[in-house]
């Protein structure tokens, strides 16, 4: 089979026509291993090569382009390759660790690094998520315990201070309830929490104790009144956490 042309389609991209007008996309690396310039006859065999290796190359090339905003792990590249060949994916990969650009330890640190400073999470959620990438939880450890525990009590300060601030309709008893819970599910760990949380007064807020009553009094008093009204209302405050009688 020969090589009738050659055309240029992109910057690193060449088009060839075969004698049996079948046309071919092909990297440049391509046509300059094998020499294409200069070869015009190509057998099965050597066309068979040139395709396996041109996907290599594309697969390659997809995972550069992949990497190019933000480090990705292997198992993030493999995802990304999916349609690819197993040889194909072996060869990205291999080639991208011999570049350089799947480092593990910085990758673990440049993550542990983008959740402390842009997030309020905790250790815990860190080493769940990098663990769940496929990354060694010991490495993982090894930098994430360099970080002081000042650092993860300062996150769940600022996170106390921002909910009561922002609290509307709960209960001093629901609102701690709820405070915890969510620094358990960001990752904090519990003796971190219990120290600083214990430092804030969680008594009921008087101005949503008085709104939480009159919904409940708006609407109860269409059914209810004086005393069973009142009672309605007491067991309604009290299922919402307020401790204060309504008396």
């Amino acid at each position: 089979m020969k090589i009738q042309s050659y055309k240029k389609k992109k910057a690193n991209i060449y088009e060839i026509t075969l004698s049996n007008n079948e046309k071919i996309s092909l990297y440049d690396d391509v046509i300059l291993k094998y020499e294409l310039l200069l070869k015009k006859e190509l057998d099965n065999k050597l066309l068979e090569q040139i395709i396996k290796y041109n996907s290599h190359l594309e697969s390659y090339f997809i995972a550069l382009k992949y990497l190019k905003n933000k480090l990705r792990t292997e198992q993030e590249i493999r995802k990304k390759l999916v349609d690819f060949s197993n040889e194909s994916i072996k060869y990205t990969i291999d080639r991208l660790n011999n570049e350089g650009y799947l480092n593990e330890s910085l990758y673990i640190k440049s993550y542990i690094n983008d959740e402390i400073n842009l997030k309020i999470v905790g250790p815990n959620k860190i080493l769940f998520d990098l663990r769940k990438l496929g990354f060694n939880e010991v490495e993982i450890l090894t930098y994430l315990n360099t970080f002081a525990n000042e650092i993860w009590m300062n996150k769940i300060e600022k996170y106390i201070k921002r909910k009561i601030n922002s609290n509307h309709n709960l209960s001093g008893i629901v609102l701690k309830q709820k405070v915890t819970q969510d620094l358990l599910t960001k990752g904090f760990y519990k003796e971190h929490i219990n120290v600083i949380i214990n430092e804030y007064d969680f008594t009921d807020n008087l101005k949503i104790y008085e709104k939480e009553y009159q919904k409940l009094l708006k609407k109860f008093s269409k059914k209810y009144s004086g005393e069973e009204l009142e009672y309605r209302i007491k067991i309604g405050l009290l299922k919402k956490g307020f401790k204060k009688n309504s008396d």
